[in-house]
C-alpha cells in the first residue's frame, strides 16, 4: 500500500502541511513513522479522510483551476464490472468520476488510495496513474 508524506498528504487535501499536522496531531487523520522517522499516512486512510473532508465541506481549500484541464489527487474508490469500471479522484474539494474499460484500470494498476490525475475534456475524464 503506498503512503503518503504529510506534505504530500496536505497538497492532495489542498491545504497547508500545517494544516495537515494539526489534524494528524489531533486524531482526525493515523500516521506512522518510517525508518527515517518521516511521518507518513496510509493511502487508504487518506482515501477515507479525503471523501470525509469534502462531504464536509471542510478546509482551507486551495481555489483549483482547470488550467490544463488536470486535477491531480488520490483515488477514493475503484468499482470494477466485467467490461467497464468507474474511478472516482478527490482532488482537492472536487470529486472526479470517470467511467472507463476495466482493462485499462487493470493495466494503470489503480486501487484505492493512490495518486492519479483526472483530465477532462469536455463531458470526458482521463484517468492518469501518477
Amino acid at each position: 500500500m503506498q503512503s503518503y508524506t504529510i506534505g504530500q498528504a496536505a497538497q492532495l487535501l489542498g491545504v497547508s502541511a500545517d494544516t495537515a499536522r494539526r489534524w494528524a496531531d489531533a486524531g482526525r487523520v493515523a500516521t506512522h513513522r518510517d525508518e527515517g522517522g518521516r511521518r507518513l499516512v496510509d493511502g487508504r486512510d487518506l482515501a477515507a479522510f479525503c471523501v470525509e473532508l469534502a462531504q464536509g465541506g471542510e478546509g482551507e481549500g486551495e481555489v483549483y483551476t482547470s488550467a490544463r484541464n488536470a486535477f491531480p489527487g488520490i483515488v477514493t474508490a475503484v468499482k470494477l464490472g466485467d467490461v467497464a469500471a468507474q474511478v472516482e479522484i478527490q482532488a482537492g474539494p472536487h470529486r472526479l468520476v470517470s467511467l472507463l474499460t476495466r482493462e485499462a484500470v487493470e493495466e494503470l494498476g489503480l486501487e484505492v488510495g493512490m495518486r492519479a490525475t483526472a483530465r477532462v475534456k469536455s463531458t470526458n475524464v482521463h484517468i492518469d496513474r501518477a
